[in-house]
């Protein structure tokens, strides 16, 4: 034999032997009996009989699960919100308000809201739509009472003038197994609790694809998913899986469908590395009821949200090391689509186990109720690569975690990349910080819509995230507001710090709609720089848009090298205001409401800030702030002063180091207005400012304040 030949038989042996050990490596999970079928037939149903008769058993297989609607229904969870005091408290209602009287006919899944308002304790109002319409002042008699449909209600004895909100889950499907069939008789494990003639009998596959993943976790293995459609009535739960990838034949032919089933769609939990691949995931609630998924409007409890009723997701993560999703579409979920939920580091301190790398790679979110991409922990590296986000009524990402890179995305009609969120002040957020942030070469069309609302910022940091970058992003046709970076006053957060946003291309023209008022980038958190911005609309001057915002009382801002064009205003300079909340002395205080922000441990704390008085909207005078102390957010003033509650202040540093220089503005109808206090190192220095095209533009630079203004080259203006 040549060696030519003797080669070839080589390699086709080693070839065959590299591909049986790939496949003994990965289990199909069709061999676990799941159908992968869309498959569906009416049936009649008998009250406490096992037995169903359907119109025709199709490709029904013994030992396969099936959810049967119309079929059982029941009341699956009943929680009680409150006191309104209390923010998001809930627990189970028990007998203090009772529900009775579901059968199915009002519809296959109702949600009861029961909302009592703070201060009152005779009259209720319910909804049995999430929150669309309220049917209000029911008297509350304190025995059974109708609601509609046959249902009930019954108010126990409680403190109700507190503010309380309770809802009810009702379900009508039996979810249960078939054990035998004989003709179109379907015998199942568990009986039917209601004798219906229409019920519809749906394959079940969530409890063969368990198995199949169980196994692989056990046998250190991986699962292959067939092409097909596999409905779910629950969740695939992936637990403490040392390595494992779980992948579909192809995204668009591999369908995990919970259109009738809750939870996620596959749910990790723990575990080393997991690489979910190549799926199309479906649920229950689109773009249209983003509404209905959102922060009900309630009286009484709060927090109270859609979705926590009706609750579906693609996936989600608990603690798992390391995990990979790559090429899943997700559409029609209620719920974070894409959630992650870890234990993190606190300081030096490192728990045993929680989230290191969360990589989203080629995915999709598309129709979706709420939000895209969600991270409520500090788990950390999480990067969103090359994704798509169109018509998501949520956040298209919002994430309070560490090292996040949002970096190659498409974004169309979704809401705010929501940077921060962290609501704490605890001490260790200041020796290892959260919300670090990369924002990079994405495309924005349109406009942010949240909650089916359109407009808002739909990139944005606050409460608590530092070291944000902002760069090479485009907005393209983009009537709603562009990049902020803010330090929200909340008492319960830290500011934001630290940014840069550079090299992004901004047209904020309206195209298809009326024109919006509109802030293409607004700083007001300190240690920030914008430079080599593009901000315009084409066309004429569009008078509804702000290219560029800058909000005292912040420091150190470097504003540079941006081209701004066609817009109403080119640069504002403003300063942001409170109230007197609380007074402890004559010299010392709490804010109340507005949005002066409260500082960290380690910063200025506001030594020797100028504090600008108002009362009845009139200037009343000034005084030099000694300190102010981040655990009690007390101000303490150098001065003793006749303050009373409500008073309104401001505050301005001696030296902002504010440093706008070699801008191009032009064709804006305002180019630059100062309405700020400025300071002796505020400066504006070697900007063009020409006229162009605004016919309406009569001053170049206009307000008050300390700003000094070097070497402008001014043309066009009289």
């Amino acid at each position: 034999m040549n060696s030519p030949a003797l080669f070839n038989i080589i390699a086709l042996a080693v070839c065959l032997t590299l591909t049986q050990a790939a496949a003994a490596e990965w289990l199909n999970a069709r061999d676990f009996g799941v159908s992968g079928s869309k498959f569906e037939t009416k049936a009649a149903t008998t009250a406490s009989s096992k037995q169903i008769t359907v119109a025709n058993v199709g490709d029904f297989k013994v030992g396969q699960g099936v959810m049967v609607s119309k079929a059982n229904p029941r009341v699956t969870e009943g929680r009680l919100w409150g006191p309104r005091k209390d923010y998001a408290k809930s627990k189970p209602v028990g007998d203090l308000v009772q529900l009775r009287g579901y059968d199915g006919s009002a519809g296959s899944w109702m949600v009861y809201v029961l909302d009592v308002p703070a201060g009152q304790s005779q009259t209720f109002r319910w909804s049995d739509d999430l929150g669309r319409i309220w049917h209000e002042k029911t008297p509350m008699t304190g025995d059974w009472q109708p609601l509609g449909g046959g249902i009930e209600v019954r108010f126990g004895k409680h403190d109700w003038e507190a503010g309380y909100t309770a809802t009810f889950i009702a379900r009508d499907q039996l979810v249960t197994t078939i054990e035998k069939i004989e003709g179109n008789t379907l015998t199942l494990k568990d009986a039917a609790t209601r004798t219906v003639k229409d019920a519809l009998v749906r394959h079940n596959d969530t409890v063969a694809l368990q198995t199949a993943v169980d196994r692989a976790i056990s046998e250190k293995k991986h699962v292959l998913v067939p092409a097909g459609n596999y409905r779910l009535s629950g969740p695939i739960i992936v637990s403490n899986a040392a390595a494992i990838v779980i992948e579909g034949q192809s995204a668009p032919d591999t369908v995990l469908d919970l259109s009738e089933g809750e939870g996620s769609c596959i749910q990790l939990k723990g575990g080393t590395d997991v690489t979910i691949r190549n799926f199309s995931m479906v649920g229950h609630m689109g773009f249209d009821e983003s509404d209905r998924a959102g922060l009900m409007r309630t009286l009484g409890g709060t927090a109270v949200w859609g979705f926590y009723f009706k609750k579906c997701n693609a996936l989600g993560i608990s603690n798992t090391e390391r995990v990979l999703v790559e090429n899943c579409h997700a559409r029609r979920m209620s719920a974070e689509c894409f959630y992650s939920q870890s234990r993190s580091r606190v300081g030096n301190s490192e728990p045993k186990s929680y989230t290191k790398a969360i990589t989203y790679l080629r995915c999709s979110v598309v129709d979706c109720a709420r939000n895209a991409f969600n991270n409520n922990d500090y788990a950390e590296n999480t990067s969103v690569l090359h994704c798509r986000v169109v018509d998501v009524g949520g956040c298209t990402w919002e994430g309070a975690s560490r090292f996040v890179r949002l970096i190659g995305n498409y974004v169309r009609n979704a809401g705010t990349i929501a940077m921060g969120n962290i609501r704490s002040r605890a001490e260790h957020l200041e020796q290892l910080g959260s919300g670090q942030h990369i924002v990079a070469d994405n495309v924005f069309e349109g406009r942010t819509c949240y909650g089916g609302h359109p407009g808002g910022y739909i990139v944005r940091a606050c409460d608590g995230a530092t070291q944000v970058i902002v760069r090479n992003n485009l907005f393209v046709n983009y009537n709603s507001c562009g990049i902020e970076i803010i330090p929200n006053p909340d008492p319960r957060s830290l500011p934001t710090s630290n940014c840069a946003i550079t090299g992004n291309i901004m047209d904020m023209t309206a195209i298809g709609e009326p024109s919006r008022f509109r802030t293409a980038i607004h700083v007001g958190s300190s240690d920030a720089v914008i430079s080599d911005n593009q901000v315009y609309t084409r066309g004429v001057c569009d008078t509804n848009v702000t290219a560029i915002c800058l909000t005292e009382p912040a420091i150190n801002l470097a504003v540079h090298d941006n081209l701004l064009r066609n817009c109403g205003t080119g640069i504002v300079g403003e300063i942001a205001s409170s109230v007197v909340g609380e007074i402890v002395n004559p010299t010392t205080f709490v804010a109340g409401r507005g949005k002066v922000p409260m500082e960290r441990r380690q910063s200025h704390r506001y030594r020797d800030f100028n504090l600008a008085w108002f009362r009845a909207n009139k200037p009343d005078g000034f005084s030099i702030i000694e300190s102010f102390d981040p655990e009690t957010l007390r101000f303490t003033l150098k001065q003793p002063r006749d303050m009373k509650v409500g008073d309104r202040f401001e505050v301005f540093a001696p030296s902002a180091n504010w440093n706008l220089h070699d801008n191009t503005i032009t064709g804006c109808a305002q180019p630059v207005s100062f309405t700020g206090h400025g300071s002796d190192t505020s400066l504006f220095r070697n900007n063009l400012i020409e006229r162009g095209g605004a016919t309406n533009a009569t001053q170049a630079i206009a307000g008050s304040g300390r700003f000094k203004l070097i070497n402008n080259h001014i043309i066009g203006f009289d």
